[in-house]
């Protein structure tokens, strides 16, 4: 499993050779001579394991020497020592959550999780690292939270020969492509715990008036400045507006005002059902969440936007020249900002957060509203945001191309 993924070479397989039976799209050069591959049912490649026994959720534990393994997306659920509940061979294992069809493989020791998984061993026609690159590349489709295991048995698996090795070649090939994939995963973790850290020493801690880095610049600049929001913004009228196109934006947690596919002239009988108001933001930039869902990223910022429509479910507001609009953002995303709109929401089962009590939240700003230093924490943190961007990027590029070489490395039998 360690070979490198560039020392890989395929080439295309020859139209006469899919007539002869079932083979992939490409091949690696020493099996292009080889017999098409055989095809049999799931159910008849493996046999299902009964672990010893199944742990129960309050057993589970953050750290121990076993890991626990269930039907969610995380590799492993929890941990324990609990030595009589562990599976100790057979190894690798293939993991099937039942309700939830999420597919791992698992190399060492650990104890089943609650119910919903089958534990599935390979009776030896099939590798099992070859067998779950198979079951990656067509999985079985989530149906509502109802059991599936019927539905993988009866799934039909295309192989070739495992004394060829092809099985191999391909499961060690694809092998290398999840090794880059976790490893970008891994960076973009520690990126976040980077920006992470970094946020909660250049803002002021919760009681404190200066943070605990600062810029050499501004080293002995003095102590931030409390100041509330409503201090610092206004909130955005409402214009209605009919007889002409505007595009309508939606808030993206991420991404900010994100288009629409659609268009709409604004409030009137074209648009029964929609309750759109067109804001007109025309040099100047503007802000805008939801009152009832507001929570940590929900804040969205237009940038140099135009007139555009938006539901009247959003809260707008713009912003004083006392304050940088990129740390602002960057500001959004602190803890002390996060616990302080938990204390300012109202409402019962569902909570609010309008603008008269997000104006009462006060926060702190460098010594007379300095805008450079401002500048400089938000250049500071838009840079780790940039590595992040770029490597989920590489990230998506990765899994995009394991997908397309995954179509081609396996028969299509459909």
């Amino acid at each position: 499993m360690a070979t490198k993924y560039q020392d890989f070479r395929l080439m295309k397989t020859n139209e006469k050779d899919t007539k002869q039976g079932v083979v992939p799209a490409l091949r690696f050069p020493e099996f292009k001579t080889l017999a098409p591959w055989q095809t049999d049912t799931v159910d008849n490649l493996v046999s299902t394991i009964t672990p010893p026994c199944k742990l129960n959720t309050s057993e589970y534990q953050k750290t121990g020497e076993y890991p626990i393994v269930d039907q969610s997306q995380d590799l492993y659920c929890g941990w324990t020592n609990n030595q009589s509940a562990v599976i100790f061979q057979h190894f690798p294992l293939i993991i099937f959550g039942d309700h939830t069809c999420v597919i791992k493989l698992i190399n060492r020791p650990f104890a089943q999780g609650a119910d919903g998984i089958k534990i599935l061993k390979s009776r030896g026609l099939v590798d099992p690292h070859f067998l779950y690159q198979c079951l990656e590349n067509k999985p079985i489709t989530q149906e509502s939270y109802k059991r599936h295991f019927a539905l993988l048995r009866s799934k039909i698996i295309a192989y070739p020969p495992k004394k060829t090795r092809e099985q191999q070649k391909i499961a060690d090939c694809l092998s290398s492509i999840d090794a880059l994939i976790k490893a970008a995963e891994n960076k973009i973790d520690e990126l976040k715990a980077h920006k992470k850290g970094l946020m909660q020493q250049l803002f002021p801690a919760e009681g404190k008036t200066v943070p605990a880095l600062r810029f050499p610049e501004f080293q002995n600049a003095g102590e931030w400045t409390k100041i509330s929001f409503g201090e610092l913004t206004y909130k955005v009228s409402k214009k209605n507006k009919t007889g002409k196109r505007y595009p309508i934006y939606s808030i993206n947690n991420k991404q900010g005002f994100i288009r629409q596919e659609e268009q709409f002239t604004g409030v009137d009988s074209n648009d029964r059902g929609y309750d759109l108001f067109l804001y007109n933001i025309v040099g100047s930039k503007t802000f805008a969440y939801n009152p009832a869902r507001i929570n940590v990223g929900s804040i969205g910022y237009s940038g140099d936007l135009k007139d555009v429509i938006i539901s009247s479910l959003y809260v707008c507001f713009k912003t004083s020249e006392t304050v940088n609009d990129e740390f602002l953002l960057k500001y959004f995303e602190t803890e002390s900002f996060k616990k302080a709109v938990l204390n300012s929401v109202e409402g019962g089962i569902r909570s609010y957060l309008f603008y008269d009590n997000f104006a009462k939240i006060n926060l702190y700003l460098p010594p007379n509203y300095d805008t450079a230093e401002q500048q400089k924490i938000a250049d500071c943190l838009s840079s780790v945001d940039n590595l992040i961007m770029a490597q989920t990027n590489r990230l998506e590029a990765l899994r995009n191309h394991k997908k397309g070489l995954m179509q081609q490395l396996f028969p299509n039998i459909e």
